[in-house]
């Protein structure tokens, strides 16, 4: 029986729970764990170091962790994927993808503008052995190479929120695989692989976690390409503390009441934006007619273009949190220039549409009207 993605949020990650005799996940510090029989041990030993799963004893946390493996199984229940390979952050997970395709002999990557900042300078400084051809959206299947060994796009992007009809560009890609950061979106109004992604990646900091609370990041994706990312987890120890999965794990149990709470603010929020003096354009998806049909309403983020000193609108908020990040409990809002994209170059940045009007709001669990007062008294500056 396949239940709603609501009831897999509550659900998922805790098959093991009943036969524990325990109702609440078990959070397991342990670094190492018993290893009797030396002979049995060694041959485990080999599958974890080739990116395997094998039962029985976890060894050693670098190798495996139960509440780290839970969190793994419920998100990659919400993608509606094969499997998924949990990290010490976002930038891990993506880092491990590019490594994966490098050490393949596919170093080649194809992507589409704006990703988030740090996304962004990664693929453009070249320190995994990757190389990039940044394109518009149509122009992918004409720079796909024989080396090329992903496309990666970020949609809705961060932090324009223009979207990419995922479908299509996965049929454009061909063999290729189409990585999503599906950051923004969530799998409560997102899931990629449905529309033919192959790799889906997670900054679980944000909206999974959704506390401001814990750091991490996720790849989600078919178990062939997972078992290669955990190979590079083992030996390069990026992990994911235990700490940090038994938080992203009970962080999922709310997300769809979170995401769908916050959506519904971002939208009155956009709306009443659109129609201030001192705000010369909004963006945010749910305004968007002429939209790919893959997303279950407009998110949760938006951003917009102010007529005065941004900076000035930052500094002068009482309510909202100064701050960079997202999906979190309470609403942020930061200067994607001078911030999140200040790493990419200026032209690249512009281009990209980030430009130094532009402020982005992370929306919140605040009421509606508590957060129009206050933005409306800091546009006011």
């Amino acid at each position: 029986m396949t239940h709603s993605l609501s009831t897999r949020a509550v659900h998922a990650g805790r098959d093991d729970l009943l036969d524990l005799g325990v109702h609440a996940p078990p959070l397991d510090l342990s670094t190492t764990y018993p290893a009797v029989d030396c002979g049995l041990e060694a041959d485990r030993i080999a599958a974890f170091a080739a990116g395997g799963q094998p039962p029985g004893s976890p060894l050693y946390s670098r190798l495996h962790n139960p509440t780290v493996a839970r969190f793994e199984t419920a998100i990659a229940a919400l993608e509606t994927a094969d499997a998924a390979v949990a990290f010490g952050s976002g930038m891990a997970a993506l880092s491990a993808c590019l490594l994966a395709v490098a050490h393949a002999g596919r170093p080649h990557v194809v992507a589409v503008r704006p990703l988030y900042g740090g996304s962004d300078h990664l693929l453009n400084s070249g320190l995994l052995g990757t190389s990039v051809d940044w394109v518009e959206p149509e122009g992918v299947a004409a720079a796909i190479r024989p080396d090329t060994g992903l496309v990666v796009i970020e949609t809705p992007a961060n932090p324009t929120l223009v979207e990419i009809d995922i479908a299509k560009l996965a049929e454009d890609c061909g063999n290729v695989p189409l990585l999503v950061d599906n950051t923004v979106a969530t799998p409560v109004l997102q899931r990629p692989i449905e529309h033919g992604a192959a790799v889906v990646v997670h900054s679980a900091t944000k909206f999974l976690g959704g506390h401001g609370d814990v750091l991490g990041g996720v790849v989600c994706c078919a178990e062939e390409f997972a078992a290669r990312v955990r190979q590079i987890r083992v030996v390069t120890g990026a992990v994911l503390h235990p700490l940090g999965g038994y938080l992203l794990h009970r962080g999922l149990t709310t997300l769809p009441l979170r995401v769908r709470a916050q959506q519904a603010t971002a939208e009155e929020l956009a709306r009443r934006l659109g129609e201030h003096d001192r705000v010369a354009r909004v963006y945010y998806p749910g305004l968007d007619r002429d939209r790919p049909k893959q997303m279950d309403g407009g998110g949760a983020l938006l951003s917009f273009d102010v007529t005065g000193d941004a900076a000035r609108v930052v500094s002068a908020v009482r309510l909202v949190t100064p701050a960079v990040s997202l999906g979190s409990v309470d609403t942020l809002i930061q200067h994607p220039a001078s911030l999140t994209h200040r790493v990419v170059d200026e032209i690249d940045r512009e281009a990209g549409g980030v430009t130094s009007a532009m402020l982005r709001l992370s929306i919140g669990l605040e009421d509606v009207d508590d957060l129009w007062a206050d933005l409306e008294r800091a546009l006011a500056a």
